[in-house]
């Protein structure tokens, strides 16, 4: 029994209340993705926070905050829109905009000029440490100079590499070993299988000239290092462009469920990324190393 009736279906003079059938956005059956023209709900790896992706109209993803926020409560170098599933650093001319998650995220050193942005930024900081007490965000560990602290090869290994395949250079959104594939499984979840397998050949850790590509200005840095996947075949790379794991790769069918982490890489804007030394390359500092040094003229 229902404590409350359901409402009538006739109005008081017994006329029919017209009521229109809901219709919920979907996707063709052929499709070959089942990726929208929206926003893609994730998290932040740093403070745990809830994030939406979207592309600018470069195809270079952008990180949003998933609300909306008052435009008058937000200085017009901070906001943003989303038009037909585009974001554009930019207002709108509405009386509600988007914020970049860059400029609210609790792990960040926060901006002196924006201080409209102080309250919020507090709230995503709360609920932080809230996931951290109840266990469900685990935030990465650094050290006061900013690498982590477990080992020296951590320290070397880039939270970010430069990946080449296809004769293009990309920035990854995480390690190597950790890109995950965006093919959805049967229980319509995403596959948590990683892109790298034992099964299949990988990549090598190369050195190669800091130089700018299609024309750019180039660095100063020497070398930096690039995990190079060009000696591979050519489905093997192709593999890696589309982030897919080793059994999804054979059966492409499978839609996808999340968008590809690769951003093309570009030596005057993430300059920041680009490291000098191989990972994993840990310098000798035992005694026979130092009798070795000792001996040296």
């Amino acid at each position: 029994m229902h404590s409350t009736p359901p409402p009538s279906r006739r109005r008081r003079d017994g006329s029919l209340v017209g009521t229109s059938a809901r219709r919920s956005l979907r996707v063709a059956s052929d499709s070959s993705s089942r990726l929208l023209r929206c926003g893609q709900n994730d998290r932040c790896r740093d403070c745990g926070n809830r994030i939406e992706w979207y592309h600018l109209s470069n195809q270079r993803p952008v990180r949003l905050h998933p609300q909306e926020i008052p435009a008058a409560d937000v200085p017009a170098s901070c906001r943003w829109h989303v038009c037909s599933g585009i974001a554009h650093p930019a207002g709108d001319g509405s009386h509600w905009c988007r914020l970049p998650h860059t400029a609210l995220c609790p792990a960040s050193e926060p901006s002196p000029t924006v201080p409209e942005l102080v309250g919020l930024r507090r709230r995503l900081a709360v609920n932080t440490r809230r996931l951290i007490n109840a266990g469900a965000f685990t935030a990465p560990s650094t050290s006061p100079d900013g690498k982590s602290p477990s080992s020296a090869s951590a320290a070397c290994r880039p939270n970010r590499p430069v990946v080449q395949l296809l004769y293009v250079r990309y920035l990854a959104a995480r390690p190597v070993d950790e890109i995950q594939c965006v093919a959805q499984t049967r229980r319509r979840r995403r596959c948590t299988s990683a892109v790298l397998s034992s099964d299949k050949p990988s990549g090598t850790w190369r050195l190669v000239p800091a130089t700018a590509a299609e024309g750019q200005l180039a660095l100063p840095a020497a070398v930096m290092a690039v995990y190079d996947l060009t000696g591979l075949p050519y489905a093997e790379q192709l593999r890696w462009r589309t982030q897919r794991c080793a059994q999804h790769a054979a059966s492409p069918s499978a839609a996808d469920l999340a968008v590809t982490d690769w951003e093309p890489f570009v030596p005057l804007i993430h300059h920041e990324h680009i490291r000098a030394r191989l990972p994993y390359s840990i310098r000798r500092s035992g005694p026979a190393e130092r009798g070795r040094r000792a001996a040296q003229p």
